[in-house]
Order: C-alpha cells, then sequence, then structure tokens
C-alpha cells in the first residue's frame, strides 16, 4: 500500500512539473524552429507555439524516467541516511540524486529534474496521502495545458485567415 501511495505522489509531481517545464521552457527557448522574433506579439505566438511541442516530447520523458529515477533517488537517499544516521541528510543526498539523473540532457532535463525534485517535496511536506485515482486525475493537467496551448495556436490561425 505504501508503494501505490509513493509512485501517485510521484506521478502527480510529475504532471505538475511536467506542465510548468514546458511552459518556462517555451518562455526561454521559444524558438525552436529557427524563425526571427521581430516584436512582443511575434514572441508570444512563439511560446505558444512551442509549448505544446516541448510537452509533448518532454513529458513522457519525466513521467517515465522521471518517476523511476525519483523512486530510485528517495530510496537510496533513505538508506545513505539511515546508514550514516543522520535523518536530515535524506533531502540533501535526494537532491544531489536527482540533480545527478537529470544530467542525462543536460540543460534540458535537468531543469526539469531540479522542478520534479521541487514539486515532489512541497507535496511530500503537505503530508496527505495520494490515492492511484488522484494520480490518474493529475494526468489531466499536461492535457489542459496541450488543449489551451493548442486551442490559442488554433485561435490565432483563425483570426489571422479572416
Amino acid at each position: 500500500m505504501e508503494v501505490n501511495k509513493i509512485i501517485s505522489r510521484k506521478i502527480i509531481s510529475a504532471s505538475v512539473s511536467g506542465s510548468i517545464y514546458s511552459i518556462l521552457l517555451g518562455l526561454i527557448m521559444q524558438n525552436p524552429f529557427g524563425e526571427t522574433i521581430t516584436s512582443i506579439p511575434n514572441y508570444l505566438f512563439s511560446v505558444v507555439l512551442a509549448t505544446p511541442v516541448y510537452l509533448m516530447y518532454s513529458f513522457p520523458a519525466i513521467l517515465i524516467y522521471g518517476v523511476l529515477t525519483s523512486i530510485i533517488s528517495d530510496k537510496i537517499s533513505g538508506i545513505i541516511s539511515v546508514k550514516i544516521k543522520n535523518v536530515k541528510s535524506e533531502i540533501i543526498i535526494s537532491g544531489i540524486l536527482h540533480v545527478a539523473f537529470g544530467l542525462i540532457l543536460l540543460f534540458y532535463s535537468l531543469g526539469a529534474s531540479i522542478l520534479f525534485f521541487i514539486t515532489d517535496r512541497v507535496l511530500l511536506k503537505q503530508h496527505k496521502s495520494y490515492k492511484l485515482l488522484q494520480a490518474i486525475k493529475s494526468l489531466a493537467i499536461p492535457l489542459a495545458v496541450w488543449l489551451i496551448f493548442m486551442g490559442i495556436v488554433h485561435l490565432e490561425h483563425i483570426l489571422k485567415v479572416n
């Protein structure tokens, strides 16, 4: 039963952090397609266009790789902190392991792993018992982000044509 709660929390963390990560990446690297950005509206449209693309590629990796490596990081840090008899070191060791696992794609995955770690720790600090149904429902967050941004792209296309 404890394993389900951990996995559920990790899935919720992936849903929240993956959505935030794609939006932040869209704001920072809004030009993955190579167009020249000449105005603020052009920048904003580039952000709106890039965000769902980033979400489509990053979220599956964050969900699968992030959840697995986060569980591994937490388990290893828990074992090490018990061995060295310093429970407070668990968060530091876990953070270091999250960063280490996040270096797989350097800048891109490092940002995602740090955001995942922070999100997971915020959820952990709330001392709630997350259920699998909540985890499944949390998958609506990245879907909603994708639909909102794609809806804006579609609206822009409709308004541009008319």
